[in-house]
């Protein structure tokens, strides 16, 4: 039986998550711009997480690690993610998002992330660009995104969204692909505060010529790859 979709209990309501930023001053209209893209796209990926109807049981990895599929309007599927890490949510915080740029060193898909603007301190505009690895059902993509960070209480909030940026249009030689709206929540456990509940919604457009069935066979498997880079990444960093 698929278990009830995570219930947040860390104090918001979800179309109102409130912003690490607050009311401070922005610089611009294209500040404006980003920090709403980013508000927005985290709104709605957690509203599509918190949508109890429509998840079917995707894959179970022997060591707990969960991952469910539902099919949106337009016949979108995305997939969310669910396991255990031992890291606080702090840490996850520090390492997925104000270390962005150091992803390529202990995720072997990606080639490169470039951090192209920061807006305040919980908004970002980033260039990714995948490896070409072995196995790679997918092929070498690149992204241009907004990220966007928020805190309740104890759970921290990651959103993101495909986005704009003038000086960057489409690269010769990569086919840009489209996240979001996407998030992740990063839950302290409650019987031990120091490990933390991940829970990852993918929701891409991988763009280009590519069978369907393909796309949806590559997008979990890519979860659970990055799931074990990740945890390497958090057993060396414990063992230091």
């Amino acid at each position: 039986m698929l278990p009830a979709v995570l219930k947040l209990c860390c104090g918001i309501s979800y179309p109102h998550v409130r912003s690490m930023a607050g009311s401070a001053a922005l610089a611009d209209e294209d500040d404006v711009f980003y920090q709403k893209q980013g508000e927005a796209a985290l709104n709605e990926a957690l509203q599509i997480v918190e949508n109890r109807d429509g998840w079917t049981l995707e894959t179970a990895e022997k060591n707990g690690d969960v991952i469910y599929s539902k099919v949106l309007t337009g016949n979108r599927k995305v997939f969310r993610l669910e396991a255990d890490l031992d890291a606080t949510a702090d840490e996850l915080h520090d390492i997925l998002f104000f270390r962005v740029e150091e992803m390529h060193e202990w995720n072997p898909s990606i080639r490169r992330i470039t951090v192209l603007k920061h807006v305040g301190g919980n908004t970002l505009v980033t260039h990714e660009v995948s490896a070409e690895t072995a196995g790679n059902l997918i092929g070498q993509r690149d992204f241009l995104s907004v990220r966007h960070s928020s805190k309740s209480e104890s759970c921290v909030y990651l959103g993101g969204a495909a986005t704009r940026f003038e000086s960057l249009p489409p690269q010769p030689g990569f086919v840009r692909a489209e996240d979001g709206p996407t998030c992740i929540i990063l839950q302290p456990l409650q019987d031990a505060p120091h490990r933390s509940r991940f829970t990852w919604l993918l929701n891409m457009d991988v763009k280009g010529w590519l069978p369907q069935s393909l796309v949806n066979k590559a997008l979990p498997r890519a979860q659970v790859d990055f799931t074990k880079h990740l945890r390497r990444r958090l057993a060396e960093n414990n063992s230091r």
